[in-house]
């Protein structure tokens, strides 16, 4: 619950902008805004992932800033009937963008980009997080919908499945204790 509080007043603050000189500690969890270039050149995807259980890849493109610097920039997500291909090409945007969305540590998940394993891949430096694209983003106003990537809302906070846990468990507990006690009683008796 702490995590997901945490969360939201992070969330609620107004945009930070990002630089080349952003540290993942000031942007974490929080809505951020950066103006760049893609490089789709050097677009990762992050796969498999999967959709309201379809299979598809998200476009993890960096966003080269002003500075030199770039930023990974999850744009969405694609079906894929392998989840792990996808033609790049027919998802490009224009190359100017101005991205507003949440950062987040990378990486997020398993399969996903991770910007300290890609620092030798490219010509530039990256900033040590993924940005998760959201969908009121200006920067695709030019572009026609069903070209793009499927933008992700905020992610859904809740407390998870920790009730069903606990209940699991303890049936668990409860099998162990009635079957202990029905082998003793079996074992008593043939004694």
């Amino acid at each position: 619950m702490a995590l997901n509080a945490s969360a939201r007043a992070g969330w609620a603050l107004p945009p930070l902008d990002v630089g080349g000189t952003t540290v993942l500690d000031s942007v974490r969890n929080r809505r951020v805004h950066v103006r760049g270039i893609y490089d789709f050149d050097h677009e990762r995807l992050w796969r498999p992932h999967m959709l309201d259980e379809a299979p598809g890849v998200d476009l993890v493109t960096p966003l080269k800033l002003t500075d030199g610097v770039a930023v990974l920039v999850d744009r969405g997500w694609v079906a894929s009937a392998d989840a792990f291909h996808v033609d790049e090409r027919a998802y490009r945007e224009p190359d100017s963008a101005d991205v507003a969305g949440l950062a987040f540590a990378a990486p997020r998940t398993r399969g996903d980009v991770d910007p300290a394993k890609l620092k030798d891949s490219l010509p530039y430096a990256l900033l040590p997080f993924v940005i998760q694209q959201l969908p009121d983003c200006a920067s695709v106003a030019s572009v026609a919908p069903s070209s793009l990537p499927r933008r992700l809302p905020l992610p859904e906070l809740t407390n998870g499945p920790h009730l069903s846990y606990v209940i699991q468990w303890f049936s668990f507990a409860v099998i162990i204790l009635v079957g202990s006690i029905v082998l003793f009683r079996k074992q008593a008796r043939s004694v």
